[in-house]
């Protein structure tokens, strides 16, 4: 009993890897490796590198903004509400000219991370309302689980190498900093542009080294996660191929309907040739629409026998021919036509049964 009870607990324990229909299954409900770190690195890279090449073009949004402000006209102007609206219209396309851009860039970073990740995917699925997600139970299962714990320290290792790679750029650059004040407004600008850019590439290249880790543990979970027993392959394997004793059951009742049609067709037949007790063959010849004799029955033993049984209870003439029996069985299927070698003896055979039958 107790053998049994080990058994069972062993072929539910989840340790097999998952099968090629349960990693698509689970795809398809949008349960994929995935590592937000990733998403963070690729974004900030792409943010600041396009930055990078164009921080002129944003200091001279800017200034243009700071122009258009301080202009005279502007500051004299009547508050009236279309003139409110004139230049509330105005500083959103300024705006838009700056950050539209940067956006632009952001958005094709987390494309870029998102497709590398998990390639093309639609998983409505995963989007789908579920009260689980909403459950306060579950919520505190997850908040105070294992996996939160991890999250959690990986985010206060990663504070603190952001917090450590960020203060040595500005440490390298402390003396320009504390001489910021003999700057002018446009060097300033230029410098502290170029402080944010080093600063975001240099966590951004950080970032992206934490998440070749972070997503390695990820792709490694989701493997974990989605493990399967041996009875669920079995259960798997089942539903994919179908229950072997039905499979069984469906081929025995096929054949016995083939047998069924088969046996159908010896009272057609012009002559059943047996071993005597072992082998029959039905042959049916029509001179008018077949090239040679068909093989429409076959059999061996009880079939054989029940064979013999339709053609005498239906007047078919059965003849005994050992050889001719046998090698009738051996090379032909049903429906087919007699090999070209056995065409003579099959003749003779045929001939005897037209003299008996007066067909000639």
């Amino acid at each position: 009993m107790y053998q049994s009870l080990d058994l069972q607990f062993f072929a539910q324990e989840k340790t097999e890897q998952a099968t090629p229909k349960k990693k698509r299954e689970t795809r398809e409900k949008g349960q994929v490796p995935k590592s937000t770190d990733v998403n963070t690195a690729f974004i900030l890279l792409f943010v600041f590198l396009f930055l990078w090449f164009i921080g002129s073009y944003v200091a001279e949004q800017l200034f243009t903004i700071a122009q258009f402000t301080w202009q005279a006209d502007y500051l004299l102007m009547d508050i009236t509400s279309e003139n409110v609206s004139t230049l509330l219209v105005e500083y959103i396309y300024q705006i838009f000219l700056i950050l539209g851009p940067i956006l632009l860039a952001s958005a094709l970073g987390g494309i870029a991370s998102n497709y590398l990740q998990v390639g093309l995917l639609f998983a409505p699925e995963a989007v789908k309302m579920k009260l689980s997600k909403i459950n306060p139970l579950k919520g505190a299962k997850r908040i105070f689980s294992i996996r939160a714990i991890v999250e959690l320290l990986k985010s206060l290792l990663k504070i603190t190498f952001v917090a450590l790679v960020t203060f040595s750029v500005i440490w390298f650059a402390m003396d320009d900093l504390l001489a910021l004040a003999l700057f002018s407004v446009e060097d300033g600008m230029v410098l502290i542009g170029n402080l944010i850019v080093i600063m975001g590439l240099s966590v951004g290249f950080l970032l992206m080294l934490i998440s070749v880790l972070d997503y390695t543990y990820q792709r490694y979970d989701h493997e974990k996660n989605i493990r399967m027993s041996k009875q669920d392959i079995k259960d798997e394997h089942k539903k994919t191929e179908g229950d072997p004793q039905i499979k069984g059951k469906m081929k025995q009742r096929q054949k016995q309907m083939a047998t069924n049609r088969m046996m159908q067709e010896v009272p057609k037949a012009d002559v059943v040739i047996t071993n005597p007790t072992h082998y029959a063959i039905a042959l049916k010849y029509d001179d008018e629409t077949m090239e040679a004799p068909q093989i429409v029955a076959k059999g061996v033993d009880y079939v054989a026998l029940k064979l013999k049984n339709i053609a005498k209870h239906n007047d078919v003439v059965t003849v005994e021919n050992r050889a001719l029996a046998r090698a009738l069985y051996d090379q032909t299927n049903l429906g087919d036509q007699v090999p070209e070698d056995l065409f003579k003896a099959v003749a003779e055979v045929l001939a005897y049964v037209y003299r008996i039958q007066n067909r000639l």
